[in-house]
This record gives C-alpha cells, sequence and structure tokens, in this order.
C-alpha cells in the first residue's frame, strides 16, 4: 500500500523518541509531524540526540487541531503523560477516518471506543480498529506469561509476581529514584500489590478465562539498569513441564514477536526489540514463568507500530526486525 501519514503527539518523551526511531526506518510510513509544546521549534535531534544525521525533523509546536485537520494524515500516536491523552481527545475534533493509538492508561479499560492492544490476545479487534490503546509494559509482559494457562481455563488459584523494571519505566522527567546516585547499585520495591497495571492484566486473564477472580499479588521492583522488564510469574499446576510448553508454543506459534525458550532467558536477548522470550520451569506442583521484554518498545513503542501494522493490514513485523545488543 502507499506510505501512511502518521503524527507523534509528546514526540519529546521516551516512547515518542523510540516511535521516531522505529518508524523513521518503516517500509511503509512517512512522519508527517512530531508535536512537543516543550521543544517547538527544535531539531529532534536536539533532545533525541542518537538520531542526528538520521532525521532533519523538526519539532512542531503550533496549533494541533491544523495538524490533525491535514487531509492527508492517517494516524496519530499519542505519547503524552497518563491522563493527558483524554484531555487532548476532549480538546480536539478528530477526522472520523483518523486512526489513534494511545500509549497512556486512559482506555486501557476499552472505554471510548478503545480497543485494548495486545496483539497475543487481540489481534482480530485490532484489525481495522481507529482506537487503539497500547498496553502497559508490566502489564504486556505479566499477560504474555499468563494469558496461555488462561486460554486453557487452568488457572487455579492465586497468581504471584515478582518483576523488575529499568530506570527507562519511569519515563524522562526526573525524580528521585531516577536520579543516577541513587538508582546505580540500588533497588528497591514500589507499589507493591496496588501497581495500576493490576486492573488490565485481570481484565485480560478474564476475556480468556470467563469468571477468573483469583488474586494477582504483584510485587514490583526498580532495577539499576536503563531498559527492560524482567516478570517472574508462578502458580499451580498439576502437568508436567513438557504439557506446560505443549501449552504455551501452540497459543504462541501464530504470534511472531513470542517465542518460548527451552533454556533459561536473559534480559539482554530482547534489548532493544519487539520480543517477548518465555521460558517455563515447573518445580512441586508450580508453574514458573519467565517472561522478558524491553519495556520501551515491545512494552510499549513498538507494540504500538505493531498494533498500527494490524489495524492497517501491513506485515505484523514491518519495520520491527529489531537486533537485541547480545553483549
Amino acid at each position: 500500500m502507499s506510505s501512511i501519514n502518521i503524527g507523534i503527539i509528546g514526540a519529546a518523551g521516551y516512547t515518542g523518541g523510540e516511535l521516531i526511531r522505529i518508524l523513521s526506518n518503516h517500509p511503509n510510513v512517512n512522519i508527517a509531524f512530531a508535536h512537543s509544546k516543550s521543544q517547538a521549534g527544535k531539531p529532534v535531534y536536539a533532545t533525541h540526540t542518537d538520531l542526528l544525521g538520521d532525521t532533519d525533523l523538526v519539532f512542531s509546536g503550533e496549533d494541533t487541531q491544523q495538524l490533525l485537520n491535514a487531509p492527508e494524515l492517517n494516524a496519530i500516536f499519542l505519547c503524552s503523560g497518563h491522563g493527558e491523552s483524554k484531555k487532548f481527545l476532549d480538546a480536539h475534533d478528530l477526522p472520523e477516518t483518523l486512526k489513534v493509538i494511545d500509549l497512556s492508561t486512559d482506555f486501557r479499560n476499552e472505554s471510548e471506543g478503545f480497543v485494548y492492544g495486545l496483539p497475543e490476545l487481540q489481534r482480530g479487534a485490532i484489525i481495522g480498529a481507529n482506537r487503539i490503546a497500547n498496553p502497559g509494559c508490566f502489564a504486556t509482559s505479566i499477560e504474555l506469561a499468563i494469558l496461555p494457562l488462561a486460554n486453557a481455563g487452568l488457572i487455579k488459584d492465586a497468581v504471584h509476581v515478582s518483576a523488575v523494571t529499568g530506570s527507562t519505566g519511569a519515563g524522562q522527567a526526573l525524580s528521585a529514584t531516577t536520579h543516577f546516585t541513587w538508582r546505580n547499585n540500588n533497588m528497591s520495591i514500589y507499589k507493591a500489590f496496588t501497581h495500576q497495571h493490576l486492573t488490565e492484566i485481570k481484565m485480560s486473564i478474564g476475556k480468556l478465562q470467563t469468571g477468573f477472580s483469583e488474586a494477582v499479588n504483584f510485587v514490583p521492583y526498580r532495577g539499576d539498569f536503563t531498559r527492560g522488564i524482567m516478570a517472574n510469574v508462578y502458580t499451580p499446576f498439576d502437568g508436567s513441564l513438557e504439557e506446560a510448553n505443549a501449552i504455551y508454543k501452540s497459543y504462541y506459534e501464530s504470534h511472531p514477536f513470542t517465542h518460548v525458550s527451552d533454556v533459561p532467558i536473559d534480559l539482554k536477548q530482547v534489548v532493544n526489540t519487539n520480543k517477548c522470550l518465555i521460558h517455563l520451569e515447573v518445580h512441586d506442583g508450580q508453574l514458573l514463568i519467565s517472561s522478558i521484554i524491553d519495556n520501551l518498545t515491545k512494552g510499549a513503542s513498538g507494540q504500538a507500530v505493531q498494533n498500527m501494522n494490524i489495524a492497517f493490514g501491513l506485515p505484523e513485523k514491518a519495520g520491527l526486525n529489531l537486533k537485541a545488543p547480545a553483549f
């Protein structure tokens, strides 16, 4: 198909920068504008310094309604902070044909016509959708760890989750817990049992296992690294390791970014990629599922591009053949 023209709102942050990096090399996309109130008029590479030599884009700051009304515009990505997407949509008139992919928490409950955009759960609903709510980063890693069990109706008791994320998960705005001197050689728990992603995790499980009401006990950690999430999930399981692997490999057989590994996994295998890798172990009646993603790609911007590809009928992997650092 001809080139898709997209715009990015909130393009100066981490997820906006990742979108520019990915879409600058997408074979079917033209970036019509990258909007930022704080960086308006400056070259994109002044903020995202690694893009020097890759793009001559300048952050736009003019009236966004004028940008949205451009007849050639096909889609926008909303990359502003949580709560800002709803304000943006309330304040602007969008053409009915314009696709919106939101990276905030605002519409993950599938309100106001938004589809929850986890392709491994809702690919069929994403096809042709005009409003897509990108999942949270922790939610993505945890859901991909447990959805095959839910699909088989095998979650019979509480699900326990211990997961660690890199500092970019906190966003680009500075805070005490993202300061280098605090974060380096340090680790801490935050929002134990109350993390905001629990709502969408439970919603997603319920889509596959009707009547699901078990507890999801989630303890998140801040890690002393920049990118990536490792979630270790366990719950009672009566079967063998071979049976568990068969369930997971069958579920993900048609999904190009989620893979089950027969050997232990580590974060460097997925950093800078749109992959999720999963490894299973069975211990005394407990199934341990390890799930790893990059919080900024599969957990945010990469998955947003994956959703765009599906919604527009493009190859799902278009623009997303990204290489991990490995070492």
